[in-house]
This record gives structure tokens, C-alpha cells and sequence, in this order.
């Protein structure tokens, strides 16, 4: 099950888990929409990954299976992988 992380790895931007501007990773490193066209090119910095955007979770079953509360705040690895 996704994590769906509260926020992004560059910026800290807040993303809940019903935005849309969140993109993951295969490993859900979480980036908003900005950092990952502007500033990563589509591409998560952390694995070499393919950004995406992340899928939303019903609101019914984040009741029962809430977004992670978790951060992830690494700006000074906000470069595009090699």
C-alpha cells in the first residue's frame, strides 16, 4: 500500500493525499508537480526513477488506511539524477 507522503523531498510544499499535484517513484520518493517538471525533469533524483503522478486514495478508505504523517526533506539533493 502507498505511503502517500505528506509532502515534497525539494521544496517541503505540503501535498495531502488527495492532491494532484504529487508525483512518486516506483520507491515513493514524493515530489510536487513543480520540482519534478522545473527542477527534475520527470526524473526522481534519490533512484533514477520515472516521476509520476501519484494515484489518489478514496476518501472513504483513508479513514482505515491514512496517509503517512512521515516527512521527507532532503533540498540539497533536489538535483536531476545522472
Amino acid at each position: 500500500m502507498l505511503q502517500m507522503r505528506p509532502g515534497c523531498e525539494c521544496c517541503d510544499r505540503d501535498l495531502p493525499a488527495d492532491s494532484a499535484d504529487a508525483r512518486i517513484c516506483s520507491f515513493e520518493c514524493t515530489f510536487c508537480s513543480d520540482c519534478a517538471t522545473r527542477r527534475l525533469a520527470g526524473t526522481c533524483p534519490n533512484c533514477g526513477g520515472e516521476l509520476l503522478p501519484r494515484p489518489a486514495r478514496p476518501a472513504a478508505k483513508l479513514e482505515k488506511y491514512p496517509a503517512s504523517t512521515a516527512r521527507v526533506f532532503k533540498p540539497e539533493g533536489c538535483a536531476a539524477a545522472p
